[in-house]
């Protein structure tokens, strides 16, 4: 694959590394004899290094129930037709049953192999290993945000009031559980290796995940998962990767759900105006910082520039922000004002030449039915 791979400034990625490094020990360790004093510590029974939950991959549970539920999962529309509900694709119903009458399960059998032979060989025939790796470390960090992901989602399960929020948070956690499982074995595909959990994924997460009631909503679906939709958005069009064209659309909605939430349920006027609350939620916010020049050279490989990437998520963070009343100690325009200008700073001090520019207003995203996705959410931020 041809990219218009970037410079970057050798010096400024070690020390992004040396210093990942060593906050990732600090960190590690810290968390680890807080947990041996049973006075908390790592929040997530999740095995980064491994890329699994503590207690291993498990796919053969995996097969029998998560993977036949989804194969029995049967829509309203077609087995209740005198229902409201409208959850069923058009000509769903005959194209499934064609398509599993046409079949027979050593045809099954056969098509999984070929088609997962052929996609490796795509893979090898579009990308470097560099390219590969540069792909999977971005995925990867996703990915180990998509185990979070399931986790917050059913953390908030109970936080959440209504019969309609409880079933859209329900939908949330089995599209969470998907995104992992297949985002797992799409990282692995490409044969390179996944790394671990970056020290600033680990704060970002785990920060998350220990916020308290509804903040996780600020955390995972406002925050966590813009990262994820603009990651699926600059990524969704390269050879082998169209699956991120669905994950981009689970997404969206996501990233939807707080808005809506809280027209039914508004926040309280503390809730929204709270001066601790404000000064939690930009905390949170801050890991997203290092973890952008962790990746900047990841991101280079493939032709995106670092900060063009970040000023398009901050964006979008900051408007869903206000919109879904989760106020911060600045509005809007002065926290992108904020951002634009440490942005500039870095690449000032790491990109000989470098000329100030509006990070804020660049867009990273590709596919046109992701654009159009992303302009039903954020309108004119998008």
């Amino acid at each position: 694959m041809q990219f218009h791979e970037r410079p970057v400034n050798p010096r400024a990625a070690e020390l992004n590394r040396n210093v990942e490094r060593v906050a990732n020990g600090v960190l590690r360790s810290w968390d680890h004899v807080k947990e041996l004093a049973h006075l908390g510590g790592r929040a997530a029974q999740y095995d980064d290094v491994h890329y699994e939950f503590v207690g291993g991959a498990q796919d053969g549970l995996r097969k029998k129930h998560y993977d036949k539920s989804l194969r029995l999962l049967w829509k309203a529309e077609l087995s209740a037709p005198w229902s409201s509900f409208h959850d069923a694709g058009k000509h769903e119903g005959e194209i499934v049953e064609l398509a599993e009458k046409s079949m027979t399960g050593e045809e099954r059998s056969i098509r999984e192999r070929i088609t997962s032979a052929e996609f490796k060989a795509l893979l090898d025939r579009e990308y470097t290993v560099e390219q590969k790796r540069a792909i999977v470390a971005i995925l990867s960090a996703i990915g180990h945000g998509e185990a979070y992901a399931w986790l917050v989602s059913a953390s908030l399960l109970p936080q959440v009031k209504s019969t309609g929020a409880k079933a859209a948070v329900t939908m949330q956690v089995l599209e969470e559980a998907k995104h992992f499982v297949v985002m797992r074995e799409l990282v692995e595909a490409f044969g390179v290796g996944v790394p671990r959990q970056s020290a600033w994924e680990y704060l970002l997460l785990e920060g998350t995940l220990k916020a308290k009631g509804l903040d996780r909503f600020f955390g995972m679906n406002i925050l966590v998962e813009s990262i994820a939709l603009s990651i699926f958005g600059v990524l969704s069009t390269l050879p082998g990767l169209d699956v991120l064209r669905l994950f981009h659309l689970d997404e969206s909605r996501h990233t939807a759900l707080p808005m809506n939430y809280f027209k039914e349920f508004p926040l309280s006027r503390w809730q929204m105006r709270s001066p601790l609350g404000r000064v939690r939620r930009i905390k949170m916010t801050l890991p997203t910082l290092p973890l952008i020049m962790y990746l900047e050279p990841e991101l280079a490989v493939l032709g995106i520039d670092a900060f063009d990437f970040a000023g398009s998520v901050m964006r979008k963070v900051t408007h869903l922000t206000e919109r879904a009343g989760f106020l911060q100690p600045e509005d809007a325009r002065q926290q992108n004002a904020f951002f634009n200008r440490v942005f500039n700073a870095y690449c000032r001090a790491t990109r000989p030449g470098h000329v100030d520019k509006d990070f804020m207003s660049a867009e990273c995203t590709q596919g046109e039915a992701e654009l159009a996705v992303e302009r039903e959410i954020f309108g004119d931020a998008a």
